[in-house]
């Protein structure tokens, strides 16, 4: 038996999701990512959501789109979106097709991103 790695992982992280793609996805295994990862934003109450996608060196307009929608999702589900990794050449094309990532907040790494966020979302001690 071949135990295939994971295309995807959503963690937790305290008030966190650390989504991140691993590999290309095709357009259906990157909606079914959508899917889960906006209902564990409710399942879990996050406040925050880090969408990885350093693993990616190319992005089609549908991945852009997609990207967007589930950054504006994790937004109406309370949840503060933030791309993480986008690669300098996916940048490069995006800005060449008229593509972006809206309003949502980019950053480099991981570390910027929990950066960023630890400086916008109150801490959560004492709740519970």
């Amino acid at each position: 038996m071949t135990i295939e790695p994971a295309l995807v992982s959503i963690l937790r992280q305290g008030c966190y999701l650390i989504a991140s793609i691993h590999t290309a996805l095709s357009d259906s295994q990157l909606m079914r990512f959508q899917d889960d990862l906006i209902a564990q934003i409710g399942r879990h109450r996050s406040r925050a959501v880090i969408i990885d996608v350093a693993a990616l060196d190319v992005l089609d307009s549908f991945g852009s789109n997609t990207l967007r929608n589930m950054a504006e999702m994790s937004r109406l589900r309370g949840a503060v979106p933030v791309i993480v990794g986008i690669q300098s050449d996916v940048a490069f094309a995006l800005v060449s097709l008229g593509m972006d990532t809206g309003s949502v907040h980019a950053t480099l790494d991981l570390e910027d991103a929990l950066s960023y966020l630890n400086d916008r979302i109150p801490n959560e001690t004492g709740s519970h």
